[in-house]
């Protein structure tokens, strides 16, 4: 790329009062393990990250890259997910507690799940109350008595963590079908080609191999040393789509829809022109309800008939496990802390907001006296759809939230806002600070052990101003640059 030594993107670029910067600290000097960086940046001129900028933009397009916003009737057909140029950049220290904090997680959910589909100490010890696993959407009483293989129900975690001037937080765990590993992929390609001299000279940490590493997961979880692995996909109508037929060509796996397997003699077969093959490890998409119509929803055309009885007599291995979704329920989600320290006597290394069950009448007085103070969530949902923000209603409004959480409070969780981290973005020609959240991606196997790329998905709130970061939402997506020690 061209070199313009007069360049100086970052002169203007406002110093952080109330929020953490990841990239200038309150003086508005550069974190040290940023300031290569910045050196090298502003040796490149505006047509250069003009021209970058287009670039990621048809890239994500041709590749099929795309999300829907429902409700926006303007995005029927998708739009093209929206990629800053501007990498997010961390640090190896907060990258080695990132990873510490994630491998004791990932390492007590899975105990956890085990626990309450089998013994159930947790619930007889009165740690977690029994209504609040019963009563959840996720949780399977077809999965009692059901161990996994090797004891692993999660595989794969996606936790949203984000960053405050004092401490990491973990937002939520996504244990069902996490995604987004793709777009960490893309952006990451796409990055390096735009700035290949500036990835170069920071020494940025690979991420390339995330593909070969989840194949290397998947294949411990079954006893086979050849295991024939399967990527299970509701269909090219489902907006991660790219990402099952990226990771499968990746991996070099099958790309499997409900309709292209079939169950006989207790086993889970892919129809093929030849023969029947038989799978050992379906990496599934979809949601457990779609599973198998035979147990599950009758109406379901995602799944295959007999899917279900062939995990139970161990004949396939389904990752994540079904009845994995209660351990990433919202109000479940509150109780992380005292499960880390039940299964491994340990205090979290990585902290959860403090959370307000509504459904717990003390929690629930306390929501309605501080509204305007919280963010207010469903407790079964996800991608930023019916979030609460108290201080954004008007008093009617606000009025009938509160009405509509008193009638069914279980179902809502209340937390503080919290000041999450800011980064560069490059935003209508100049570079302007924007809210990100981190997605990393926990890989576990039969070992035991995590194995966690340095990297994930970034995503950002392209708005000024804006806390929510959902693609659902308006948001978009950078790369994570995690620096060498």
């Amino acid at each position: 790329m061209k070199k313009n030594s007069h360049s100086n993107f970052f002169k203007n670029y406002p110093k952080p009062e109330k929020f953490y910067d990841e990239m200038f600290s309150e003086s508005g000097t550069a974190h040290s393990f940023c300031s290569d960086f910045i050196k090298e940046f502003n040796n490149l001129s505006l047509t250069n990250l003009k021209t970058a900028e287009k670039l990621s933009y048809q890239s994500f397009l041709k590749k099929g890259i795309t999300f829907n916003v429902y409700g926006d009737e303007k995005s029927k057909e998708g739009k093209a997910f929206p990629v800053d140029i501007i990498p997010r950049l961390m640090s190896a220290e907060d990258w080695g507690f990132i990873e510490k904090g994630l491998n004791q997680r990932i390492t007590a959910l899975n105990l956890f799940l085990k626990d309450i589909y089998t013994e159930e100490k947790i619930l007889k010890d009165k740690v977690i109350p029994k209504d609040l696993i019963y009563e959840s959407p996720h949780f399977l009483r077809e999965m009692k008595d059901t161990k996994a293989p090797f004891d692993v129900y999660v595989n794969l975690c996606g936790s949203d963590l984000v960053k405050t001037k004092k401490d990491f937080f973990v937002l939520e765990d996504n244990l069902r079908v996490p995604s987004g590993s793709s777009y960490m992929l893309t952006a990451r390609q796409i990055t390096r080609q735009n700035f290949i001299r500036l990835f170069r000279k920071c020494g940025v940490r690979r991420v390339d191999n995330y593909p070969l590493c989840l194949l290397e997961s998947l294949k411990s979880l079954s006893e086979k040393e050849n295991p024939v692995i399967a990527v299970l996909t509701p269909g090219v109508f489902n907006s991660a789509y790219f990402e099952h037929a990226f990771l499968a060509s990746q991996m070099g796996v099958d790309l499997v829809q409900g309709q292209d397997l079939v169950f006989n003699e207790n086993a889970v077969y892919i129809k093929t022109v030849k023969e029947l093959k038989r799978v050992d490890v379906l990496y599934r998409r979809i949601d457990d309800a779609f599973l198998d119509p035979l147990v599950f929803r009758s109406d379901s055309e995602l799944g295959t008939p007999g899917l279900f009885s062939a995990y139970k007599t161990g004949s396939v291995v389904i990752a994540n496990a079904p009845g994995t979704g209660v351990a990433d329920d919202k109000a479940v989600y509150s109780y992380i802390p005292k499960i880390i320290f039940y299964y491994l006597n340990e205090s979290p290394l990585l902290k959860n907001v403090p959370t307000y069950l509504c459904r717990n009448k003390k929690d629930l007085d306390y929501t309605i006296a501080h509204f305007e103070e919280l963010v207010i969530k469903p407790v079964g949902g996800s991608g930023g759809y019916g979030l609460i923000f108290g201080s954004k209603l008007s008093k009617k409004e606000k009025s009938a939230s509160i009405e509509k959480i008193t009638q069914d409070p279980k179902n809502y969780i209340s937390q503080p806002i919290l000041d999450i981290s800011t980064s560069p973005c490059f935003i209508e020609d100049i570079i302007q600070p924007r809210h990100v959240d981190l997605r990393p991606f926990t890989l576990f196997g039969a070992d035991f052990k995590s194995n966690i790329v340095p990297g994930g998905l970034c995503r950002v709130a392209l708005e000024k101003g804006n806390l929510v970061v959902n693609s659902s939402q308006g948001g978009g997506s950078k790369d994570i640059w995690v620096m060498e020690e």
